[in-house]
């Protein structure tokens, strides 16, 4: 039987983000942003990314190894407190010059640049005046996306608006997990309808600015399963899949917040304004799905209005990374496929997957089998899905380099490049040597 194969003009890329790759977090004019104040709490124990993997000054060594990895684009964001050190105002023109660098030596060596505007480090001095929860974020927003779009816009054709709403806001201004750390629904959902008015706002700015622009958005997905077939365990599975899946998509469709499914979410209707139904919906060229876990889920009186709570993954005797986050590659599929069921999304592009584990280094070496198993997975499904017409159009890593994982700190390892966070020193792991080889030919086959 003939292996099957990609398609040659199907795009294969790494994602990293500012926050967790750049470090300089107090240098070359950058302001503070949420998560330099978030980390630097005496309470928080997992480290921070005044360092982390020291991008600002390696980032033509971490990008010769995109080239070299044989990937097609090279996918990272902008620190908008490196731009604009107090959120809006004076411009920081050495970071401004820094991502001039950055997509000058993507694009010298053939490596196209995708531009992520907001993943997750919100400037502090926002922060100060109510962040996601003021509605002026929107003003703050439209002058950071117009400067960028003005800026960066005659090299950097594709754009990705936000990165993963639902997990910005809801682990930020709902749980407190991270940064700003706010908690209760008073703060999650004006920050949520902001974000949503953000997302497409941003969407508006960058056509209007970029010729021939490619704009998406992207979204945190979790296949979502009921704990057993009782029908309360099944509905709290609908709200849950709401929350985590519909929430922010469904308003950038033209379709409003998903409350057939999850009544609670009526309360939004208190910080909608005139003529924000007109203003949610954008015509995005494509959506990003990004993939990473399984949820089950089952009735539960609390939170409420949710009524919903999640099994944790260790207590059902699945395969678990170093999160205790279910790995189940299978998901990717019906993400896929549930996605694929909105005839208003023209294109998908996986633009986040990938599996952490605690990586060694042994002898020089990173035998980390266990992440090939889980492309070799997951590229299947993606086949699979663009066999059944289903327009997906690229698969990007994440990530090229062993990160700071955000409330987690180092100790998780999602990349295909091990880091030294002593030394700063690179080291491609068997994953992304299989990876070279796998792409080396360009015809991808399984």
């Amino acid at each position: 039987m003939k292996s099957k194969q990609f398609p040659k003009q199907f795009k294969w890329g790494v994602t990293i983000s500012s926050y967790q790759n750049e470090g300089a977090y107090n240098s070359h004019g950058k302001g503070p942003s949420i998560w330099d104040t978030f980390t630097h709490k005496t309470s928080f124990k997992k480290g921070n990314g005044n360092t982390a993997t020291d991008f600002y000054s390696n980032y033509k060594a971490d990008i010769a190894h995109v080239k070299a990895l044989n990937l097609d684009c090279f996918r990272f964001s902008l620190s908008w407190s490196r731009i604009f050190p107090l959120g809006v105002g004076d411009v920081n023109a050495e970071g401004v010059k820094f991502y001039h660098d950055v997509i000058d030596y993507a694009l010298e060596l053939g490596i196209e640049p995708w531009v992520t505007l907001y993943h997750w480090d919100l400037p502090q001095a926002l922060q100060d005046q109510g962040g996601w929860t003021n509605r002026n974020i929107l003003h703050w927003f439209e002058t950071y996306v117009e400067f960028c779009t003005k800026e960066y816009g005659l090299k950097v054709k594709t754009w990705i608006i936000l990165n993963e709403p639902m997990s910005f806001v809801g682990l930020g201004y709902y749980m407190g997990m991270h940064a700003p750390g706010k908690k209760g629904v008073s703060n999650f959902l004006p920050a949520a309808h902001h974000a949503a008015l953000c997302q497409s706002l941003g969407g508006r700015i960058v056509r209007k600015n970029v010729e021939k622009a490619s704009i998406g958005t992207t979204f945190s997905c979790s296949y979502v399963r009921p704990f057993n077939r009782r029908v309360i365990h099944k509905h709290a599975a609908v709200r849950v899949d709401a929350l985590l899946n519909r929430f922010f998509l469904e308003p950038a469709l033209g379709m409003g917040y998903p409350t057939d499914a999850f009544a609670g979410l009526n309360f939004m209707s208190k910080y909608m304004k005139p003529g924000d139904e007109e203003l949610l919906p954008f015509d995005f060229d494509f959506i990003g799905v990004q993939y990473y876990f399984k949820v089950v889920a089952k009735f539960s009186l609390l939170p409420p209005i949710l009524f919903a709570t999640e099994v944790p993954a260790e207590k059902r005797d699945v395969k678990i990374n170093a999160m205790n986050l279910e790995i189940y590659p299978k998901g990717l599929y019906k993400m896929l496929e549930k996605f694929n069921a909105y005839p208003q999304i023209k294109s998908i592009y996986i633009t986040e997957s990938g599996v952490c584990f605690e990586d060694e280094l042994i002898d020089g070496k990173v035998n980390d089998k266990n992440r090939i198993n889980y492309f070799k997975k997951t590229f299947k499904y993606t086949l699979k899905a663009i066999e059944n017409n289903m327009p997906i159009k690229g698969y990007f890593i994440w990530t090229l380099v062993d990160n700071f994982e955000w409330a987690e700190g180092i100790k998780p390892r999602f990349g295909i490049i091990h880091n030294d966070f002593s030394t700063q020193k690179r080291t491609i792991k068997k994953s992304g040597l299989w990876l070279k080889r796998f792409l080396s030919k360009r015809n991808n086959k399984i």
